[in-house]
């Protein structure tokens, strides 16, 4: 019997130049130079003798009906129509005049939207959801991005930085906020409280079991209801349990802590990518303004931008000057909280930028 042909995958693939700007798509791939006149301000020139000025300002990355309508009015007024977001939540307006650029920033800035986040400079901070859309976060991501820019407000707007600082926020330690120069990360150091009651109506315990990636969880019987435990010993804290089974709660007001990480670069340019290393643990869960993790985050980048020779991105710099030099720079304090130490740590021991054996 001849067995039945699978399915195709049907590949879908988004045309993107009916969404560009017209003179961005009439040179598409025949670009002659850039360059940048100002700090948030970006200029093309085609080989065709076209140019295009693209001016980049700040948004919040969840923004209501109300906010992402002023911008788009602004695009229209004041630009041509045509706008694109970064992935880091700036809004770019792209214009084909030259004397449009003035008054589009100047209604930007305005409006409370800062040009800037070009070349050497802060850019706005990839965050993860947070407690509006994510169900795992043991803090506000977003929430800690917009005391952060406060602090670094003119860093945004000036290209004073030795190179790009790239920075990320994550609610949650499994860090869909990706690497970064420097990255604020949630910290779950107690294992979950677990409300037995509730497991076998609300969870799949295979799932939860399989979820776990030190095997920490395991099947139980409690007060003859199906449930699960917890192997303390194994368990990292991660709170990846949390989304398939509400009842391992993890988050606690008091042991859910802020940790700082340094040195993490997704990109390949001068030096290939690399990990981000913490230096900074234990910090309170300080909302709404975290004035504590703020203090160590403007420290350090000080103290970067004092030191780096030009062109140095953050994981440069510390290369060449050394772990034990970045924290006597920065004073802060190494303690064991920087030991890679888990259970699974026996592969990278050796490795660590913090510990030769």
């Amino acid at each position: 019997m001849a067995q039945p042909q699978a399915r195709k995958p049907v590949e879908y693939f988004l045309d993107n130049k009916k969404f560009l700007h017209p003179k961005l798509a009439a040179n598409y791939g025949n670009w002659k130079y850039h360059d940048r006149p100002r700090p948030g301000v970006l200029h093309h020139v085609a080989n065709t003798g076209d140019e295009v000025w693209t001016v980049r300002a700040g948004t919040a990355r969840q923004m209501d009906v109300f906010t992402i309508r002023k911008l788009c009015d602004i695009a229209d007024q004041f630009a041509e129509g045509r706008v694109r977001f970064t992935i880091r939540s700036n809004i770019e307006y792209i214009v084909s005049d030259e004397k449009k650029v003035a008054p589009l920033i100047a209604e930007l800035e305005k409006n409370g939207f800062p040009v800037g986040g070009t070349g050497n400079s802060v850019s706005m901070v990839a965050h993860t959801q947070g407690w509006l859309h994510c169900d795992i976060p043991g803090t506000d991501a977003s929430g800690v991005v917009k005391s952060m820019m406060d602090a670094l407000f003119d860093d945004f707007k000036k290209e004073e930085m030795p190179n790009r600082v790239r920075l990320s926020t994550s609610c949650c330690e499994i860090n869909c906020g990706g690497q970064a120069d420097i990255a604020v990360v949630i910290q779950h150091t107690k294992p979950p409280k677990i409300n037995h009651d509730m497991v076998a109506n609300v969870c799949e315990r295979p799932t939860v079991v399989a979820r776990c990636p030190v095997a920490a969880i395991r099947p139980a019987l409690v007060n003859g209801k199906p449930s699960l435990e917890v192997d303390e010993k194994k368990c990292i804290c991660c709170g990846a349990c949390y989304p398939p089974c509400p009842p391992m709660q993890i988050n606690d007001p008091e042991h859910s802590k802020l940790a700082i990480w340094v040195g993490g670069k997704n990109s390949n340019a001068r030096s290939k990518p690399s990990f981000h290393k913490m230096v900074a643990a234990g910090l309170p869960n300080n909302a709404p303004r975290w004035p504590e993790v703020n203090a160590i985050v403007k420290n350090i980048l000080m103290v970067y931008k004092a030191d780096a020779r030009p062109w140095e991105r953050m994981a440069d710099w510390i290369e060449r000057i050394g772990w034990p030099r970045f924290f006597e720079k920065t004073g802060l304090p190494f303690t064991k909280y920087m030991i890679d130490d888990w259970r699974g740590s026996r592969y990278n021991l050796n490795a660590s930028a913090h510990v030769r054996f």
